[in-house]
C-alpha cells in the first residue's frame, strides 16, 4: 500500500471515528458558543427589519433572544470581533458572532485540530465533499433538506430553480441528504489564460495568433529576432499539461477524467489521440527551442525574471490579475511593458469554463443551534445578505456611483480590493461570502482584464462544463487509490515525450499498456457508472 494510500484511508477512518464519537451517544454535540446576553444588539434588531433590503422572504430578525454562533473561517483580519460585519450581522439577525479566524497558510492544519477534537464550531467550511458527507452520515454536521421550507433563499436558488437544482442529487450522500451550502456566482468569466507581450509583438509586427498554426509562426518569428530567448515560459511544473488540454477538447474540473459530450461518456485525458497530439506540439516547440527548456522546473521567481525581461520570453500561462501586476513591476526599467490576455491555443480554441456554484464544503454543526445557523447562511444568501458581505453597509461604508460602491473612507488608497474591504470592514471573509453582489470591487476590471473577460465571452469561446457525479463509496476510494499513480506516471511520461527526442509512438503505445495497468479502465469505470444513476434521476 502506497503512502498516500495508507493516508487518505486513514484520513477518512479518522473523520468516521470522529463524526461517530460527536454523535454515537445519540446525544447531539455540545454547542461550542454558548448563548451570551446581547440584548442591545437584538433589541435594535428587532426595531426596523425592512430597511435591509431584499432578504428573499427570510423575517429579520432570525432570533428573537439572544444567540452566539462560532464560525471557523479563513482571515488575516486580527481584530474581526470588533468589524462592521459581525457588528452588522448581529443589529440585523439579532445573532452574535464569535469569528475564529485563522491565515490561509494555517487553516487546513487547524482544521484538521478541531475536527479530531469532536468541538465544532457552528459553520466552517474546508473538508471534501466525500469527508462532509461522512461526518454527516455520522450525524456531526445537520443536512439541509428537512429545512428547506425554513430556507427561502436556498430554496428558491437550489431547489426550484432546474439550471442549479444539480446540486441537490450531485452533492448529496447515499440517503439523498445534502450538508454542503453552496456558493453562487462567485467566478468571473475569464480568469487564467494565455498572455503575451503586445509591446514585443507589435514593435516586430507579429500579429497575435487566431489558431494554433499562428501560435507556433509568432514564436518561430520571436526566436529569429531573439536567439537567446525561449519564447514560451511556464511556472506551473505539471500543471502546464491540464492548462494546454481544454485547448484540445480534453479539459475538465475533474481532470484527467474529462466528459466527452459526444459519445456522452467519460475518458480519460492521458491515453486519448488529442493528448498525444498535444505532447506531439509541445515537443515540437521544445525541439526548436521555442519553449523554455525549464518549463517543468521553473520557479514562480525565475518565470517572474523571464517575462519581467525584454529578451528571455515572450508568451505564458497565467492568472489575468498579471496583466498590471507585471506592468507595474517593470515600470520604471520597461515603461511600453504591455502584457495582454491572448486568444487560446488548440483546435478547439477554448478555454475552461468557470463553475457557476462553488463547493467550499461549508457546513453547520448538528447542534441545537443548527436551524439557526442555517437560517444565518439563508441570509446572506439573500441579496440583501450578498451585498451586506460583499459591499458593506449603503450609506455608512459606501455610495453607488454608476452602479459601483465608492468608499469615502478609502478614498486616499491607490486600489480598494477585497483584501483592503476584509481588513478595514470584515467584508469578503473566505467562508462567510455565499452568493457575491456583482457590483463589488471583485468585479471591477482594469481596461486589460476587461479585454480578456471581452474576449473570451463575445466568441463563446468555453468548453461545456462536465456534470458534477455523486460517486458511491466504492467509487470514491477507487477514484482515490488510483488517481495519484495514474497523475504521477502520466506527467513522468508527458515531460520525457516531449523533452527525449528519441520518444514516439513506440513509448506512447507502450504508455498506453502502462496506464492500463495502472488502472486506467478501472478509474474511468468509476465514473461512468456514477454518470448512469445521474442519467437516471
Amino acid at each position: 500500500m502506497s503512502n498516500k494510500k495508507s493516508a487518505a484511508i486513514a484520513s477518512m477512518m479518522l473523520l468516521a471515528s470522529i463524526a461517530a464519537g460527536c454523535s454515537g451517544s445519540g446525544k447531539e454535540p455540545a454547542a461550542t458558543g454558548e448563548a451570551s446576553p446581547s440584548p442591545s444588539a437584538t433589541a435594535t434588531a428587532t426595531a426596523a427589519p425592512a430597511q435591509y433590503g431584499d432578504t428573499g422572504g427570510l423575517q429579520l430578525p432570525i432570533v428573537d433572544k439572544p444567540t452566539t454562533l462560532t464560525w471557523m473561517l479563513v482571515s488575516d483580519n486580527t481584530d474581526l470581533q470588533n468589524s462592521l460585519i459581525v457588528k452588522e450581522i448581529e443589529k440585523r439577525t439579532g445573532i452574535k458572532l464569535e469569528i475564529q479566524n485563522y491565515s490561509s497558510q494555517t487553516y487546513k492544519d487547524k482544521l484538521k485540530i478541531v475536527v479530531a477534537s469532536g468541538k465544532l464550531p457552528d459553520i466552517f467550511h474546508g473538508l471534501t465533499q466525500a469527508e462532509v458527507n461522512q461526518l454527516g452520515m455520522n450525524g456531526a454536521v445537520t443536512p439541509i433538506n428537512p429545512y428547506i421550507d425554513k430556507l427561502p433563499n436556498f430554496k428558491k436558488l437550489y431547489v426550484d430553480d432546474p439550471k442549479n437544482n444539480w446540486v441537490m442529487k450531485s452533492w448529496s450522500d447515499e440517503k439523498n441528504n445534502m450538508y454542503t451550502w453552496p456558493i453562487y456566482g462567485l467566478q468571473r468569466d475569464v480568469n487564467h489564460g494565455f498572455l503575451y507581450r503586445k509591446d514585443i509583438f507589435d514593435k516586430h509586427g507579429i500579429k497575435e495568433w487566431t489558431n494554433t498554426e499562428e501560435f507556433y509562426q509568432a514564436l518561430k518569428k520571436l526566436k529569429e529576432l531573439y536567439p537567446d530567448s525561449y519564447p514560451y515560459a511556464s511556472k506551473t511544473k505539471e500543471l502546464i499539461f491540464r492548462d494546454w488540454a481544454y485547448g484540445w477538447g480534453i479539459g475538465g474540473a475533474q481532470f484527467p477524467a474529462y466528459y466527452d459530450e459526444k459519445s456522452k461518456t467519460w475518458k480519460l485525458a492521458y491515453t486519448q489521440p488529442e493528448y498525444k497530439e498535444m505532447l506531439t506540439f509541445m515537443k515540437k516547440l521544445y525541439d526548436e527551442k521555442l519553449l523554455d527548456p525549464e518549463f517543468i522546473t521553473d520557479t514562480d521567481a525565475s518565470w517572474t525574471a523571464k517575462m519581467t525581461s525584454n529578451n528571455k520570453a515572450f508568451v505564458t500561462f497565467d492568472w489575468i490579475g498579471r496583466l498590471e501586476q507585471f506592468a507595474t513591476q517593470v515600470k520604471s526599467q520597461i515603461p511600453d511593458y504591455n502584457l495582454r490576455y491572448a486568444n487560446p491555443v488548440g483546435p478547439t480554441g477554448n478555454v475552461r469554463t468557470l463553475p457557476k456554484i462553488d463547493n467550499w464544503g461549508i457546513v453547520v454543526a448538528n447542534n441545537d443551534k443548527k436551524e439557526i445557523a442555517l437560517k444565518l447562511l439563508d441570509y446572506l444568501t439573500s441579496p440583501s445578505g450578498s451585498s451586506l458581505v460583499t459591499m458593506g453597509v449603503e450609506g455608512e461604508t459606501y455610495k453607488l456611483e454608476n452602479g459601483k460602491p465608492v468608499y469615502p473612507e478609502l478614498k486616499d488608497m491607490a486600489t480598494v480590493d477585497i483584501k483592503t474591504l476584509e481588513k478595514k470592514y470584515g467584508l469578503w471573509l473566505e467562508g462567510m461570502y455565499l452568493r457575491p453582489d456583482r457590483r463589488s470591487v471583485y468585479y471591477n476590471f482594469t481596461e486589460k482584464e476587461q479585454e480578456a473577460q471581452d474576449k473570451i465571452v463575445k466568441a463563446n469561446k468555453f468548453e461545456p462544463e462536465d456534470p458534477v457525479l455523486k460517486f458511491n463509496e466504492a467509487e470514491t476510494k477507487t477514484i482515490a487509490e488510483l488517481r495519484a499513480t495514474l497523475e504521477k506516471a502520466a506527467n513522468e511520461f508527458s515531460t520525457k515525450f516531449v523533452m527525449n527526442k528519441n520518444y514516439g509512438d513506440a513509448q506512447w503505445n507502450e504508455w498506453l499498456q502502462n496506464a492500463e495497468k495502472l488502472g486506467a479502465s478501472k478509474y474511468i469505470a468509476a465514473y461512468n457508472e456514477a454518470q448512469k444513476r445521474y442519467d437516471a434521476n
